[in-house]
């Protein structure tokens, strides 16, 4: 339960995010809306993507990372979600695809969001065990499809925040 106005404000913003998300693992909306959800200045760390900086290409990430995936089985589960200031932190599931008994692949994750207010992250980084993803895709027998994006090969992995905002958790600056 959120203690202060910022971190009803923060759990509102973030529930507005998951809606989207939801409606563009269903088809019905489009990756690059995500960006809308960050300051200009926003990064955005992915484990395999790495760090991301300013809205715009944010929005590019968006819809090159997950090309080839939403329509084909991939979509995220939210589980639970805390506050803590202006830092939200969700657990949720990648999920990956459906066995043949019904069940689901996936693989568990983690996202650390710093809210800027007025309805905007300035921060986002996901967590996956990566290794978890490549052996449950080794299990799957999954093939890429067509569209897919590769990760760059040597994606930055400063997980600071955006110097104008790193006021907001000393402890991840630069």
């Amino acid at each position: 339960m959120a203690s202060t106005e910022i971190e009803q404000e923060a759990l509102e913003t973030y529930a507005r995010f998951v809606a989207l998300r939801d409606e563009i693992d269903a088809g019905r909306r489009r990756w690059a809306e995500m960006a809308d959800f960050f300051t200009e200045d926003a990064a955005y760390i992915d484990p395999a993507w790495g760090r991301i900086e300013g809205r715009e290409p944010v929005r590019r990430f968006f819809e090159d990372s997950m090309a080839g995936l939403t329509g084909h089985g991939w979509f995220t589960r939210e589980n639970w979600i805390m506050a803590d200031g202006h830092r939200i932190v969700s657990q949720w599931d990648q999920v990956l695809g459906e066995r043949p008994d019904g069940t689901h692949w996936f693989v568990a994750g983690l996202s650390i969001l710093y809210y800027a207010g007025s309805g905007l992250f300035c921060y986002g980084h996901d967590l996956l065990n990566m290794t978890h993803i490549v052996e449950t895709l080794g299990a799957m027998e999954w093939q890429p499809p067509e569209g897919f994006n590769m990760p760059p090969p040597d994606p930055n992995r400063d997980i600071s925040l955006p110097p104008a905002w790193a006021h907001l958790d000393p402890s991840r600056a630069s």
